[in-house]
C-alpha cells in the first residue's frame, strides 16, 4: 500500500531550483564585492557661525545705572541702532544736570588764566629787551667816561713831564745860584727868588703828580661801577628771567588741566550717550535677565543676548583623534542637520536622501576640552543649498567622505583592523571668491 505522505515529503524524483538559486545569489554576492564603496567617518557637530560677529551677541551695560524704561521684550526683531533701555546715573559724581556746561566753564576758566599768563610772558619779555638796553645805555656812559678819563690822564701824564722837565731845570738853576750865593756872587734876593721858582717847580710838580693819582682813582672808580652796573643788570635781568620762567611754567599747568579738563568734557557727553543701550547689529532679542523698572544694573552686566539676522552659517564638527590625519583641508563632508529627516546609504553618499554637502576649510591644531579636535565646515556652494531654516547652535552629523574602493576591500580592511585609505585632496584656489567659500 502506498502511503501520500511519503510522496509529498520526499521528493527524491522531482525537479530542485536549490542549486540554481545558490549561483544565482553566490554570483550576486561576488559582483556586488566588486561595487564601489565610498569610505567614510562619522563625525557629531553643530550649527555655528562662520564670523565672530554673527554669533550670538550679549548685551553688557557700558556703566552702572538704574533702568528707567525698556523699549523691547523678549522675542523683539530690532535693527541696528534700535533702542533697547534707557539708564539713569547711580553715582553721585554724575548727578548734576548741568556737569558737561559747568565743566566747559572750567576749561573756559583755565583758558583764561593761561591768555593771563601768556600776556605777562608777552610784558617780562619787553621787561627783558628794556633792561638788556637800558644795561647797554649805561655801560656805553661809562664806556665813554672811561675813555674821556684815559684822554685826561694822558693829558695829565704830558703835563708832568713838562712840569718834571720844568723842576730839573729849576732844581739845576737853584743849585748855581747856591754855590754863586755861597761865594757872594748874587744877593740874598735872587738867590731867594730862585729858590721861590724852585719851590714852585716842586709845587707844580706834585699838583701834576695829584692830578694823575685822582683821575686815575676815576678811572679805577668807573671801573667799579661798571661792574656794579653789569652785577645789577644781571640781577635784574635773572629776577625779570625767573618770573618769565614762571609764567610759562603756569602756562604749561594751564594746558595740562585744560586738556585734562577737556578729557573730562568728553567723557561726560560720551558717557551721557551710553544711557541708552542700542542694538549693536540686525537680530532678535531673547533671555532678558532684567525685569520692571528700577533695577540697577552693574558695569559690564549682561542684560540678555541678541542673535543675528544674517548668519554664513558653518558647521563645527569634533574629529578623533585618530582619524584626524584623514581629514585635509578642502575634504567633503555630507552633514546631516537634526530635525530635517535623512535616508543614508553610508557607502553611497551621492545615493542618500536629506545630505547636505560641505568642506572643510580649517582644522584646529589644538584639542579640545572634550579631547577631539574641532573642524569648521562650510556650505558647498556648488552643490545643493543648506537648508535656510537651519538654526545656531543645531546638531549635525558629519560623513567625511574619503576614498572609492571596492566593498570586498572594505570587509577585508574592517576585519583585518586597518584603518581607511589616504588620499590627498586637491584645493582650487580661485581667489577672494575661495577665500569667502
Amino acid at each position: 500500500m502506498k502511503i501520500q505522505s511519503f510522496d509529498k515529503i520526499y521528493n527524491i524524483d522531482k525537479e530542485s531550483h536549490a542549486k540554481r538559486w545558490f549561483l544565482l545569489i553566490f554570483l550576486t554576492a561576488f559582483i556586488v564585492l566588486f561595487l564601489p564603496w565610498t569610505q567614510n567617518i562619522k563625525v557629531m557637530g553643530n550649527v555655528t557661525s562662520l564670523y565672530q560677529e554673527q554669533r550670538p551677541q550679549q548685551l553688557n551695560s557700558p556703566i552702572p545705572g538704574k533702568i528707567i524704561k525698556w523699549y523691547v521684550k523678549n522675542g523683539d526683531y530690532v535693527k541696528k541702532g534700535d533702542t533697547i533701555l534707557q539708564l539713569s546715573e547711580v553715582k553721585d559724581d554724575y548727578f548734576d544736570p548741568l556737569l558737561v556746561k559747568r565743566t566747559q566753564q572750567q576749561v573756559e576758566a583755565k583758558k583764561g588764566v593761561r591768555n593771563y599768563y601768556e600776556a605777562k610772558v608777552g610784558t617780562t619779555n619787553s621787561q627783558l629787551e628794556a633792561l638788556a638796553a637800558a644795561k647797554d645805555l649805561k655801560l656805553s656812559q661809562i664806556q665813554i667816561k672811561i675813555s674821556q678819563l684815559k684822554n685826561k690822564l694822558a693829558g695829565e701824564e704830558a703835563e708832568l713831564a713838562a712840569v718834571s722837565n720844568e723842576l730839573k731845570l729849576s732844581e739845576d738853576q737853584y743849585a748855581r745860584q747856591k754855590k754863586m750865593y755861597d761865594e757872594g756872587l748874587v744877593s740874598l734876593t735872587q738867590f731867594q727868588q730862585r729858590s721861590i721858582s724852585y719851590q714852585n717847580a716842586i709845587a707844580k710838580k706834585t699838583s701834576a703828580e695829584n692830578k694823575i693819582a685822582q683821575t686815575r682813582q676815576e678811572i679805577s672808580t668807573m671801573g667799579i661801577e661798571q661792574n656794579a652796573v653789569i652785577q645789577d643788570y644781571t640781577e635784574k635781568l635773572s629776577k625779570t628771567e625767573g618770573e618769565r620762567f614762571q609764567s610759562m611754567g603756569q602756562i604749561e599747568g594751564s594746558e595740562g588741566d585744560i586738556a585734562k579738563l577737556e578729557n573730562q568734557v568728553a567723557n561726560y557727553k560720551f558717557r551721557q550717550g551710553l544711557y541708552y543701550i542700542v542694538a549693536s547689529q540686525d537680530g532678535q532679542i531673547v533671555q532678558l535677565n532684567k525685569a520692571g523698572i528700577g533695577e540697577i544694573l552693574k558695569e559690564t552686566e549682561s542684560i540678555g543676548i541678541i542673535v543675528p539676522k544674517t548668519v554664513d552659517y558653518a558647521v563645527e564638527i569634533y574629529i578623533k583623534p585618530v582619524d584626524l590625519p584623514l581629514i585635509k583641508e578642502g575634504q567633503r563632508v555630507m552633514c546631516i542637520f537634526d530635525g530635517f529627516p535623512a535616508i543614508v546609504f553610508s557607502g553611497w553618499p551621492d545615493s542618500s536622501y536629506g545630505t547636505f554637502a560641505g568642506k572643510v576649510i580649517a582644522i584646529e591644531n589644538n584639542i579640545s576640552a572634550n579631547g577631539l579636535f574641532k573642524a569648521l565646515v562650510v556650505e558647498d556652494k556648488a552643490e545643493k543649498r543648506w537648508p535656510p531654516k537651519i538654526r545656531m547652535g543645531t546638531g549635525v552629523q558629519g560623513i567625511a567622505i574619503l576614498n572609492d574602493v571596492p566593498i570586498w576591500y572594505e570587509l577585508w580592511r574592517n576585519i583585518n583592523g586597518f584603518p581607511p585609505d589616504y588620499y590627498e585632496v586637491k584645493i582650487e584656489k580661485t581667489g577672494q571668491n575661495e577665500k569667502q567659500k
